[in-house]
């Protein structure tokens, strides 16, 4: 018996679990998904979400954060600014990326935040009043009269 690993299908999704959507995407990109920069999503409340990305080594003004065609799309350039220095090791990582997560309907980025080298982003589910679940009142009959032939039961007793 094989078993399928689906935890890749929710590295890339805030909010909805289409899972035939999903898996269309999946099947039809590489096999080897981008692991820089590491990032968290994390659920802050019943309809709020937050990414936070390592940017480390990035200002505020090297990223760049946009919405477009459904798509959360995070990105950074770094300027090549050695500033005549010399490394002997280079190990924080300044090189360009782009990354991509798909947001659900409803779904919007309510604001972003760079501080100790994370970027956070947050995100809110605003469902439209048209789709939000309603009650609907159940009116009472009015009391139907007994017919007077019909005796009372604690009448006979």
């Amino acid at each position: 018996m094989r078993s399928f690993d689906l935890a890749p299908l929710y590295r890339a999704t805030v909010g909805f679990d289409q899972i035939a959507d999903l898996m269309d995407r999946v099947l039809a990109s590489d096999v080897s998904q981008p692991t820089y920069p590491p990032y968290n999503i994390e659920k802050t409340a019943d309809d709020a979400y937050r990414i936070s990305i390592a940017v480390a080594g990035f200002s505020a003004n090297d990223l760049s954060v946009e919405v477009k065609d459904g798509a959360l799309v995070v990105s950074a350039r770094k300027a090549d600014e050695d500033g005549g220095r010399t490394y002997l090791h280079r190990g924080i990582a300044t090189r360009a990326f782009e990354r991509r997560f798909h947001l659900a309907d409803h779904v919007r980025v309510t604001g972003a935040s760079h501080t100790d080298g994370m970027l956070h982003i947050e995100l809110e589910r605003e469902i439209p009043e048209a789709l939000k679940p309603r009650r609907i009142e159940i009116q009472k009959s009015e009391t139907v009269e007994t017919d007077k032939d019909v005796v009372d039961a604690k009448a006979v007793n």
